[in-house]
């Protein structure tokens, strides 16, 4: 054991003299298994209407299976962040994954609407919801003690990066061989993911007798502490203890809101409203590809950006933006792509999930690190509870409007909302191991 973390641990913890810290491998599983999630999640814009055709179902019908699918998403993480701490990463995801193609699959023999809320809403809704953000926040806490909101940034890019390989792919399969196809694709690829994750992801740098990564090479590995609670009494407990605070409130409405504005009613109709505007699908497809693009880029410099600035103003900066141009969407649709989409398309994916490292930076810098993993797992609960309350509204808006013109409006009131509340988020400039509660007001 000594000769091994001498080889693994090397100069301050960072890793061998020769070969890189056992920390980077597991963080390539863990966004190989991040992008495999968002890949279905970001096709569910562009099987809409070819479901909706064959079907006949009506766009209410469909867009609250999405509903349903974003709300158990998001509600699944903090019970999935317990579960990891109980039963290990590597366990959770493998079984999520399975779960998620197996799903993906059943979709292709799916003949009523109550088989696509039980597909698509609940089991995928479960499945991508146990390797939500919240996997990434824990795999960034446990393996990295330096780079941490770099890390968390990598990881938060994975949705935009699924969304990017994989969008165009499932664009052209739908229009093409048809939708079926498409699940297809997403069902191979999680099984496949499953297998790698089995095979290299490990769950604590202690089970390798190793030191996170930029640890002091003094520091002991850390001790197994036997768990005492069950993964759903650990989950609801920290939501006892941090839902006292003002801060576990602001971040809750600060990702709702998030939430409402990317996932709920950009992921979810961009592509039918482009569509409405005379836009063929499979070019407005390739729009939400390039906004993943782009967000790779906007998330990993937001995680460069929380290793250094105040996170609040981030935040505030990020939805100041968004809100800003959810107002001016309405004038740059059109059938064709002009100049004033590409600088929507570019500016909303460096926006996308910026918000991301910033906010895992306020949980774990006010709820300390042991608690921080299944915090942000109830924050980003409230992400998906907004982007399933924002698909539904922005559904129903089209069905009674006609268009979707009130449904950006008011996802950028939301957006400016967030601004002020992200603000008044106390400010902590010291890292504490135990967590702070600032008393409601």
């Amino acid at each position: 054991m000594t000769e091994d973390l001498e080889e693994f641990v090397g100069d301050r913890g960072r890793g061998p003299r020769t070969l890189p810290h056992r920390a980077w491998l597991v963080a390539a599983v863990t966004l190989a298994a991040l992008v495999a999630a968002a890949a279905f999640r970001s096709s569910t814009g562009v099987l809409l209407e070819p479901v909706e055709n064959e079907f006949g179902w009506s766009r209410a019908t469909t867009s609250g299976a999405v509903s349903l699918n974003l709300v158990l998403y998001g509600l699944t993480a903090p019970f999935a962040a317990a579960f990891m701490e109980r039963f290990g990463v590597r366990r959770t995801v493998a079984i999520a994954l399975v779960v998620v193609g197996l799903a993906s699959g059943a979709t292709t023999m799916m003949t009523a609407a109550w088989q696509l809320w039980l597909l698509w809403g609940v089991f995928i809704g479960i499945g991508t919801g146990a390797m939500a953000l919240v996997l990434g926040a824990v795999v960034a806490n446990r393996w990295f003690e330096t780079h941490r909101g770099l890390v968390t940034g990598l990881f938060s890019a994975a949705n935009a990066t699924g969304q990017l390989l994989f969008l165009p792919v499932i664009a052209r399969a739908a229009a093409g061989p048809g939708w079926r196809w498409a699940a297809g694709i997403v069902a191979v690829l999680a099984l496949l993911v499953a297998v790698l994750v089995s095979i290299l992801l490990v769950d604590h740098p202690r089970d390798r007798g190793l030191l996170p990564y930029g640890a002091h090479p003094d520091t002991p590995p850390a001790v197994a502490a036997a768990p005492t609670e069950s993964p759903a009494r650990r989950a609801i407990s920290t939501l006892a203890r941090a839902s006292r605070s003002w801060p576990f409130w602001a971040l809750v409405l600060t990702f709702w809101v998030c939430g409402w504005s990317t996932n709920g009613i950009i992921q979810t109709h961009f592509v039918p409203a482009a569509h409405d505007h005379g836009m063929p699908a499979t070019t407005a497809a390739g729009l939400l590809a390039v906004v993943g693009l782009f967000d790779i880029a906007g998330t990993v410099g937001s995680g460069w950006l929380t290793d250094r600035v105040d996170p609040r103003l981030l935040l505030a900066g990020y939805y100041l933006g968004r809100g800003l141009s959810l107002l001016a969407l309405d004038a740059v649709l059109a059938p064709g792509v002009e100049p004033g989409m590409w600088v929507f398309i570019v500016f909303y994916g460096l926006d996308w999930v910026a918000t991301v490292p910033p906010t895992v930076a306020l949980c774990r810098t006010h709820f300390g690190l042991e608690d921080s993993g299944v915090v942000f797992g109830w924050v980003f609960a409230s992400h998906m509870v907004g982007a399933g309350v924002g698909a539904s509204v922005a559904g129903w808006v089209r069905t009674a409007q006609g268009d979707y013109h009130w449904a950006w409006l008011g996802a950028a009131v939301l957006c400016f909302a967030a601004v002020a509340i992200a603000l008044a988020i106390p400010k902590q400039r010291v890292e504490q191991q135990e967590p702070v509660l600032t008393p409601l007001s």
